[in-house]
């Protein structure tokens, strides 16, 4: 990822968005899992709010894309990469006014398309969408359209998806060519699942609440006769692409989500066909999001843990080359540091833990701003890596015991935050800061306690599985 700047071409990530009238409590979420190497760590920050006396530059280390900065930089958190020398890639994150942001999911638009409109190899990607967009507004709507203001003026050098979020909405914006971008409020009643392609459909220009593009849009389609079917205005299908990839690679991961949270149905895994926006039937929780997240087709032949011939057909949504997956939940009926929980897994969703985070805490703990290259022990992202390096070897024998493991710690996260909400709520604001900080690194550090015991016992268990092990005949 970090070895060449095209990330695209590394990262393959997998999305879901759920609107406030579909979840169990009515908070919005939007989550992501950040594919792009089996080992490259992640670090999980904070940035404090700061008020500048010049006005600010960013200049990308990716590939020197450059515009000016606000004097003013909101709080905000990040899980930007382990080195910064190839860019920062900040991810995902809360700003202090309750706006999430995840960015991006990699997508790819047709060849017709990009010679009307190619990408701007100096223009704005993910790299750099976090630190110059999540910072700078206050509500999700404002963040699509700061974003989608930057892309028309710098251009963007890659097709990408971005999720936004506040207590209230929840957005999905996707580039399809250089300078060209819509955007679409999921329903409240609804959710969305996304993988790798352009997903929004049909746009309605006359619905400003739900719909936000490029003001030029229709005439540059038109101009450069781009759509084929020109009653309608299919942005997937005018800018899109539909290759053996798009059924092998993405629309499987889509279909997965679609029936777990609808119900079965008899399209096919491979379906070019699938619908963006779906109601669920019932409402989600931010269990399920976290359990789409770290899926793999389980009952059924395409589970990589399968030993049936289609176990390797499809790419599962979970996968060793997840660097961290986050779900962003913003809860009702409370003040924003206590309703922003950053639910951070670090390395492999189904083999790690969604710990939970405050977005009014002050600072991140010690080891979630370890880990480089090579392993080391006391960072985050590499205790939960190890764990899953162990569990890989020997899946049949030890898997039970792993899932039981990863059940008690939730069930006692959930729990702490549980308490920890309720006690939150009686804390003036001068105390506040200082209380969600210490609950946030309490959840964090009983997380990876569990899993330092989790991996003693996977060593302790896996050393009568080596090869060099005999059964001695009891006469001998």
């Amino acid at each position: 990822m970090a070895l060449e700047y095209n990330k695209s071409s590394l990262s393959a990530c997998t999305s879901i968005l759920i609107g406030k009238g579909a979840t169990v409590d009515g908070s919005t979420i939007i989550g992501r899992n950040e594919d792009a190497k089996a080992s490259w760590p992640k670090h999980f920050v904070i940035h404090e709010h700061k008020e500048f006396t010049e006005q600010q530059k960013f200049v990308s280390q990716a590939n020197d894309f450059q515009m000016d900065l606000p004097k003013i930089r909101s709080k905000y958190s990040a899980t930007p990469e382990w080195t910064s020398k190839e860019g920062l890639f900040e991810e995902d994150g809360f700003n202090e006014y309750g706006v999430g942001m995840s960015a991006t999911e990699s997508a790819y638009s047709n060849q017709r398309v990009l010679g009307a409109d190619p990408l701007e190899i100096n223009g704005i990607g993910e790299e750099a969408m976090i630190t110059v967009v999540l910072p700078y507004i206050k509500t999700a709507k404002e963040g699509v359209l700061r974003l989608g203001e930057i892309i028309e003026k710098y251009g963007t050098c890659e097709t990408n998806g971005v999720l936004f979020s506040d207590k209230n909405e929840v957005w999905y914006f996707e580039s399809g060519s250089g300078h060209y971008w819509v955007a679409q409020r999921i329903p409240d009643d609804s959710y969305a699942v996304v993988a790798n392609q352009l997903a929004i459909q049909e746009i309605d220009f006359d619905d400003e609440k739900n719909f936000l593009y490029h003001k030029d849009i229709q005439k540059f389609v038109s101009d450069n006769h781009l759509n084929a079917k020109p009653d309608t205005f299919n942005f997937r299908e005018i800018f899109g692409t539909h290759t053996l990839s798009d059924e092998i690679y993405s629309t499987p991961r889509v279909w997965w989500g679609q029936q777990e949270f609808s119900g079965k149905t008899d399209e096919s895994p491979e379906s070019e066909n699938l619908s963006f926006i779906k109601k669920a039937n019932r409402l989600l929780s931010v269990d399920d999001a976290q359990d789409y997240l770290a899926s793999h087709f389980q009952k059924t032949p395409y589970d990589p843990l399968n030993e049936s011939k289609d176990n390797k057909r499809f790419r599962p949504i979970s996968l060793a080359k997840t660097q961290e997956s986050h779900v962003l939940q913003v809860r009702p009926n409370m003040a924003p540091e206590i309703a922003c929980v950053h639910w951070l897994a670090m390395g492999v969703a189904s083999q790690s833990i969604y710990v939970p985070f405050y977005m009014g805490m002050t600072d991140t703990p010690e080891e979630y701003k370890l880990g480089e290259l090579p392993y080391d022990s006391k960072s985050a992202y590499w205790t939960y890596k190890l764990a899953g390096v162990l569990l890989d070897s020997h899946y049949k024998e030890l898997g039970k015991m792993f899932q039981d493991k990863q059940e008690a710690i939730n069930i006692t996260l959930r729990k702490k935050l549980h308490d920890f909400d309720e006690q939150a709520s009686s804390k003036d604001d001068e105390e506040l800061p200082n209380y969600l900080t210490k609950a946030s690194f309490e959840m964090a550090k009983l997380s990876i306690d569990g899993y330092k015991e989790l991996i003693a016992q996977l060593i302790t268990d896996s050393t009568d599985f080596s090869p060099l092990n005999f059964k001695t005949d009891m006469n001998l």
